[in-house]
């Protein structure tokens, strides 16, 4: 089932919210895409001629029309959508101007500069809310706004490493492979934005009780280590230090990747009740009686045990074969896909999970850009793909006019370098 690009005419969830986005990179971008996807004006501030960090970070490139790779990296399409793009100098006094300008009758902004660094503009907290006392400001920074480390730059792989989430992901020491490592994607940054828009939807709710914004302080830190959940939660009863085990999970057994016939698949059994129901499809019911594996505190204390039987039974049919059969027996079990699998899956399909949105911009070789669907599914205010990643500047002047400034102006501020 494709997303219907032709859209209903129902406003979104955040209808009539102004954003002015001065993030860049992933956290702060994803942050208000959110935003946006949920119906808010989020107007994008770039550097004039350079733009977001991620308009660079290539290969891979956006390809044009005849499937060559343009200059234009797919970075900035994961978190961009249905922004506008703008681009001022905001090291020049008249862009500052602008900014405050817009400011003051936006609802939110979102930043991740360095601690203090907007304060010589004029756009930090204190200043805009002197003369928006109704505005939502988040920062977003790598360690926070205060402590020994505020004023260093944090990046995702930075914290991953110093939160702790390194040191539990991947294969244990004296495996082949062993060692720490970090995920596949900017999971931190990802995160971050995520609790930042949550941050920002509860301000909007509290400003509707009291008619004041605030100012929220969000860190690639204080997320990465919220992030740990359960294994945080074992030290912090324990005051053990969580292990690295690969694909295996702590509390649960068994409940990781197995090799098959011919190739590998997952098994990830929860409760006792799955284990019983796996045991019985794999013609070896007697194992669920075995006091060794009856319960799955039993099976994680004797996993070992467990997983010299699991291992050779699994051998003994393929990754299909396995996956048909305990499915049947609602038995968690699947595949190990590619990301290329993973979008020709007929489920991925059916929710249409890749968007394919169109752009006409003058001069721009790209005519869709391909993005990956918002999962918020709202019944009534349902997310809008109304706006492809934008070109550079590519609304600068329509936004500029809607901020009161006439052509003659926009043309002495483009002159100047402002733009």
């Amino acid at each position: 089932m494709e997303p219907d690009l032709s859209q209903n005419s129902a406003p979104g969830a955040l209808a009539g919210i102004k954003v002015l986005d001065l993030s860049r990179v992933l956290a702060g971008p994803w942050c208000t895409q959110i935003l946006a996807d949920l119906g808010a004006d989020v107007v994008k501030i770039e550097r004039p001629g350079v733009g977001d960090d991620t308009r660079h970070w290539g290969p891979p490139f956006l390809r044009d029309a005849d499937g060559q790779p343009t200059g234009q990296a797919s970075y900035y399409s994961a978190c961009n959508r249905n922004k506008r793009s703008v681009t001022l100098d905001i090291a020049q006094p008249r862009a500052q101007q602008l900014l405050r300008d817009f400011a003051a009758r936006a609802d939110v902004l979102v930043e991740n500069f360095k601690v203090g660094g907007l304060a010589r503009y004029g756009l930090d907290y204190d200043s805009l809310k002197a003369l928006n006392p109704r505005l939502i400001y988040c920062s977003i920074t790598g360690f926070g706004q205060d402590g020994p480390y505020a004023r260093r730059a944090g990046y995702d792989l930075m914290v991953q490493a110093a939160c702790g989430l390194m040191d539990i992901t991947g294969q244990p020491d004296g495996a082949p492979g062993g060692g720490p490592l970090k995920t596949g994607v900017a999971v931190v940054d990802l995160f971050t934005g995520l609790y930042a828009s949550n941050a920002i939807l509860a301000a909007l709710h509290a400003r509707a009780r009291t008619g004041l914004g605030q100012y929220i302080d969000t860190a690639l830190l204080d997320v990465g280590v919220a992030m740990l959940a359960n294994q945080a939660a074992g030290f912090l009863a324990t005051g053990e230090t969580p292990l690295r085990a690969g694909n295996v999970h702590p509390s649960l057994a068994p409940y990781q990747d197995f090799a098959t016939r011919d190739g590998r698949v997952l098994l990830a059994i929860g409760n006792d009740g799955q284990f019983a129901r796996f045991c019985q499809a794999a013609g070896q019911p007697a194992w669920a009686r075995d006091a060794r594996f009856a319960t799955n505190t039993a099976r994680v204390h004797h996993r070992a045990e467990l997983l010299a039987l699991l291992q050779p039974l699994l051998r003994t049919r393929g990754t299909d074969e396995w996956i048909a059969l305990l499915q049947d027996q609602a038995v968690p079990c699947g595949p190990i896909n590619s990301v290329a699998q993973a979008f020709a899956d007929p489920q991925v399909r059916h929710r249409g999970l890749r968007v394919d949105l169109p752009r006409q911009a003058p001069g721009d070789a790209v005519s869709v850009v391909s993005t990956v669907a918002s999962p918020m599914r709202l019944s009534h205010t349902p997310v809008r793909y109304h706006r492809a990643p934008p070109v550079l500047g590519e609304h600068t002047e329509e936004v500029l006019a809607e901020w009161g400034l006439d052509a003659a102006e926009i043309a002495r501020l483009r002159a100047q370098g402002v733009l």
